[in-house]
């Protein structure tokens, strides 16, 4: 989000995720859906490491989403996004849209949203070219 705006904003305006499905608690907080974990959230992980992420969560407190942002990093920082192209959590126009939206130099890898999990090696490889990049622009 920008200066004003609340992460809920951003999904206005794009498809919502009917594989990746929320369990709201009444007292404001959410849980990726157990039953529907493994489709939503990491399709492509093995089924004992699903079971330990769905069964480990920390649920997600919803009046987050409802926060406006005092300062963007994204304005006055360089920032890279690594995209997975089957991610389930999340319509691909938003995250390509977030993506262009902050100049970000995006890295795109077949996965679900798991990514971590299912591809290490390009998620550190992202991190490490920013880190080297960021740190030469700083000389």
């Amino acid at each position: 989000p920008d200066a004003g705006e609340t992460t809920a904003q951003q999904y206005e305006g794009f498809a919502p995720a009917t594989e990746f499905v929320l369990d709201k608690t009444q007292d404001g907080f959410a849980f990726v859906d157990r039953a529907k974990f493994k489709a939503g959230f990491a399709h492509d992980v093995s089924d004992a490491d699903v079971a330990f992420m769905r069964d480990s969560q920390v649920p997600i407190n919803l009046s987050a989403f409802g926060t406006k942002l005092k300062n963007a990093a994204w304005r006055t920082k360089p920032s890279w996004a690594v995209i997975a192209s089957e991610d389930k959590a999340f319509d691909q126009a938003m995250l390509d849209h977030m993506a262009k939206r902050i100049g970000a130099k995006v890295t795109k890898v077949s996965a679900s949203h798991a990514l971590f999990m299912t591809q290490p090696k390009v998620v550190a490889d992202v991190i490490d070219q920013a880190a080297r990049q960021a740190a030469s622009a700083a000389k």
